[in-house]
């Protein structure tokens, strides 16, 4: 079936135009969401052939890499489905607190004049791939694909309230596995 106000060619063209060049950005992050190269390769083909099918849905001007961010979270939320497990964001207060009080404990014993001073990457990129879903959507959206939390909450359709929520404890996981990454590696806090 063709659209009638947009011919088949000019509708490729446009979609060449707009949707092809994020390829690589969609590929990160399917590949953030599936921690698989395959899987992550199948989650963005099924991205693409969904955006192809609906492409005469997409209004021109709109963001492309954002619809296809949310195109590929779905395509990978619907692939997992079996999986996917139900997350309790209750206790918000006790968990704020506690954020806190480990922060303060990072400050105290030196730990974050560590971490600021060994090279992260290699840590950072296995607590990322170790995070849970949701956090870890709603980590990479913001965080490193630095995507606007209405972005996030728009990609993820959820509230920005629980995005905030879920990035917050996704920070927190990541402070963490990084505070046993620097542990583990020998560094030990400058004694005060």
């Amino acid at each position: 079936m063709t659209d009638a106000r947009n011919p088949p060619r000019e509708r490729d063209a446009s979609f060449q135009r707009e949707a092809l060049p994020w390829m690589d950005d969609v590929y990160r992050f399917a590949l953030s969401l599936t921690r698989d190269p395959a899987d992550a390769e199948d989650v963005v083909q099924e991205t693409y052939l969904r955006a192809y099918r609906s492409w005469h849905t997409f209004q021109e001007g709109s963001d492309a890499r954002r619809w296809l961010f949310t195109i590929c979270r779905n395509a990978f939320l619907r692939s997992r489905e079996r999986r996917r497990q139900e997350v309790g964001l209750e206790d918000g207060d006790a968990e704020a607190l506690s954020a806190m009080q480990f922060h303060q404990q990072m400050i105290d014993d030196g730990t974050d004049r560590l971490l600021a001073r060994i090279d992260l990457a290699p840590a950072l990129r296995d607590a990322l791939q170790s995070l849970d879903e949701p956090f870890r959507s709603a980590v990479i959206l913001v965080d490193v694909e630095d995507q606007s939390y209405e972005a996030a909450s728009e990609i993820m359709g959820v509230p920005i309230g629980t995005v905030r929520s879920r990035l917050f404890r996704g920070r927190r996981f990541l402070q963490k596995k990084l505070k046993d990454f620097a542990s583990d590696a020998g560094f030990s806090p400058a004694k005060s």
